[in-house]
């Protein structure tokens, strides 16, 4: 498959295509579809690995099924779902109530099987039902290289075709198709967005306070407010390494800001080495921070969502994540520090002229494909419903953006979600997360040994080391 650039690139035509909606209704025309290469871009501050300068032909085609009936036919249909999570939780929350939804305004004849596995395991699940030929209609993955391989294979539907076939191409913000085509370096789209994200630092504002610490903007700014909140016995940051990549996601944080944007594509290139000194030194980083207790104990036993909540709580002070977050923090029951306790930063800046300010860690999240095996015309109903109605059922019942237009207002969102949005919009270039260029078995090695860098039983140096083996070895 020849690749386009990976787009660890946003334009900042890109980010206000992402706003349109913002009023009291959104409407969406072609010349607000941006792409990821626009050449009128303020600011591009990443490239990435390019065989080709030509277009991309996925290997994955889609056998088109195109709609039978001006209006859904009201298929039977048993939809069977694999998600990371469970249908009471973050956007299990929004697929269970969508589903239920469709099946009452719509479509009585459908129904759901929903199957849920952990985030650590669900590339390895993926693999196994793919060996057994086995993928269930629609299932949560990963964007960026996972999802090559299976559209590669031939294992996945082409929603470009699906939202033509089915009319509901403009369903889907521009932002977002733009971003999960360069992710996945092909002319389509093989997946559905599940966020239009910005990651950074979350902030408690009473321990800020309590320990007398200001917002940092430089990273020496920074390591004083850690060593500041750890002397007036606040746990300084809620880590959430259980899960693995909340750790290599903070990794990834200090290695972009000392070597640039582009930093990780390089590696998965050839061009530089995990073990060249950058990337070790952010790995020291890292064990220094563990060491110096800014983790708390039992880092590795604490998953994401138990460090939200030690944030939301006042148990500590700081958690990097990503703007789905929102979602807990609209929730009163979780968010125990109100609708204004807590705040947000980028990550803070090394050297302005390596990576600014204003250049943020964005994705998609997690996303939805579909299975080309069980793809027939009811999952096309199906995906036109999802693809027009998430937009507004995220905002209304988490205030999020999920990378799909809204007709909705946004004006009576919480300050949360509007901090989410003007940070969005602010936003002038953009980089990748630690694992978007690896593939699967590097991925593996890299999150496998982030915990044990974590507790000091590998070195920086050795972590570093077994990364570049893992590459050395997937080439």
């Amino acid at each position: 498959m020849k690749r386009k650039v990976l787009a660890g690139i946003l334009s900042a035509t890109m980010m206000t295509a992402l706003l349109t909606g913002c009023g009291n209704k959104q409407t969406s025309d072609a010349g607000g579809q941006t792409e990821a290469k626009t050449e009128s871009a303020v600011k591009t501050e990443s490239a990435a690995k390019t065989e080709s300068a030509g277009g991309t032909e996925a290997a994955g085609g889609t056998d088109s099924v195109k709609p039978s009936a001006a209006e859904d036919p009201k298929l039977t249909k048993n939809m069977k779902i694999l998600s990371i999570w469970a249908e009471d939780n973050d956007n299990g929350v929004l697929i269970k109530a969508l589903c239920e939804k469709y099946q009452k305004e719509v479509n009585p004849n459908f129904t759901w099987d929903y199957e849920v596995v952990s985030s650590d395991n669900l590339r390895q699940k993926v693999a196994t039902l793919v060996a057994s030929n086995d993928l269930p209609d629609m299932f949560v993955y990963e964007s960026g290289k996972p999802i090559v391989d299976l559209i590669e294979a031939g294992k996945l539907v082409n929603v470009s075709q699906v939202l033509k076939d089915f009319n509901c191409e403009d369903a889907l913000n521009p932002s977002a198709v733009s971003l999960l085509k360069s992710l996945s370096g092909t002319d389509d789209i093989y997946d559905l967005p599940l966020g239009m994200n910005v990651e950074g630092f979350w902030y408690n504002k009473a321990l800020f306070e309590q320990a007398g610490c200001q917002v940092p903007k430089t990273w020496d700014e920074f390591e004083a407010v850690l060593s500041k909140l750890k002397d007036a016995g606040i746990q300084p940051i809620a880590c959430g390494a259980a899960d693995k990549w909340g750790a290599t996601r903070l990794l990834n944080a200090y290695l972009v800001r000392i070597a640039g944007p582009d930093v990780m594509a390089k590696a998965d290139e050839g061009i530089s080495k995990y073990t060249d000194k950058d990337y070790v030194k952010a790995a020291q980083k890292m064990q220094d921070w563990a060491n110096a207790g800014y983790f708390g104990e039992g880092v590795n036993t604490v998953d994401m969502n138990t460090a939200g909540s030690m944030l939301m709580t006042g148990q500590a002070a700081i958690f990097y994540n990503g703007s789905w977050f929102t979602s807990n923090l609209n929730d009163a029951s979780q968010n125990l520090a109100g609708e204004d306790g807590i705040g947000f930063f980028n990550v803070p800046v090394v050297d302005p002229y390596v990576s600014d300010q204003n250049s943020y860690s964005m994705n998609c999240g997690n996303i939805l494909s579909f299975s080309q095996k069980n793809y027939d015309e009811a999952t096309g109903w199906f995906m036109k419903y999802f693809a027009e109605n998430m937009g507004d059922l995220a905002m209304e019942q988490q205030g999020s953006v999920k990378g799909y237009n809204y007709t909705v207002s946004a004006e009576g969102a919480s300050g949360y979600t509007k901090m989410v949005l003007d940070t969005i919009n602010n936003a002038e270039s953009a980089f990748t997360w630690f694992e978007a260029t690896m593939d699967n078995e590097v991925q593996n090695v890299a999150k496998d040994g982030i915990q044990t860098l974590l507790t000091g039983e590998l070195s920086a140096e050795d972590y570093m080391k077994s990364i570049q083996e893992a590459w050395d070895m997937s080439q």
